[in-house]
């Protein structure tokens, strides 16, 4: 069996430049926080990061994105929110920050995890983002990376996901190529009650032990 478990720097190295990233969680719910901050100092830039919403100003996403200028250049997201750094974004370049209705971007998660490239939707019909037709072709959603966070991750990769943390982090362990996960708690295989697995170890490439600020 693969050894999935490693450091934080070397779990995010295979992030490059022009790279889509998804990140988990709904505001502190779920937020890999831990791996937001080990990609200070990262290389990569012109990222598109597809999230829920952008955190509080100063904190999850936008800390990390006044911190390292240029790293991302293209959001799709459904609440902005406090996050100066992404109000900066949709202030510059509008085109840079893409709305997308919550219900809408959860199932473009889904069907790119399924293997399915579009899907119909009427909802955004009769508003500003309507183009034309009676109902709106959503194109999935498809990354190379995707963080999330668990609070219990077996050595294979089996994710047991507590209450609000599972949101996104589920979904998007489904739609993208490389998957990283930090784990509040690293146990052995066949410790999780398979009842409790919420993303199956076979679409998880890295695990990542969250350590405390005291280590």
């Amino acid at each position: 069996m693969k050894n999935k478990i490693m450091t934080a720097k070397a779990a995010l190295a295979p992030i490059k430049s022009g790279d889509t990233v998804m990140t988990g969680g709904f505001f502190d719910g779920g937020s890999p926080e831990f791996l937001f901050k080990n990609m200070e100092g990262h290389s990569a830039r012109n990222l598109t990061l597809i999230t829920n919403d952008s955190g509080m100003d100063g904190r999850g996403i936008d800390k990390y994105m006044h911190s390292v200028d240029g790293m991302i250049s293209k959001v799709y997201i459904n609440y902005i929110g406090r996050s100066s750094a992404v109000q900066r974004m949709l202030k510059e370049n509008p085109d840079s920050v893409v709305l997308v209705p919550q219900g809408n971007f959860a199932e473009k998660l889904r069907a790119g995890g399924c293997g399915i490239p579009a899907f119909y939707t009427p909802v955004g019909v009769g508003t500003v983002i309507e183009d034309g037709k009676e109902y709106i072709l959503e194109t999935a959603f498809h990354a190379d990376v995707a963080l999330v966070h668990a609070h219990k991750v077996d050595e294979y990769g089996n994710c047991y996901m507590r209450r609000a943390a599972k949101n996104f982090n589920t979904l998007m362990a489904m739609a993208a190529d490389y998957v990283v996960v930090e784990a509040e708690e690293i146990v052995p295989i066949g410790s999780i009650d398979p009842d409790l697995i919420s993303v199956p170890g076979a679409f998880i490439s890295a695990i990542v032990k969250i350590e405390s600020e005291a280590n």
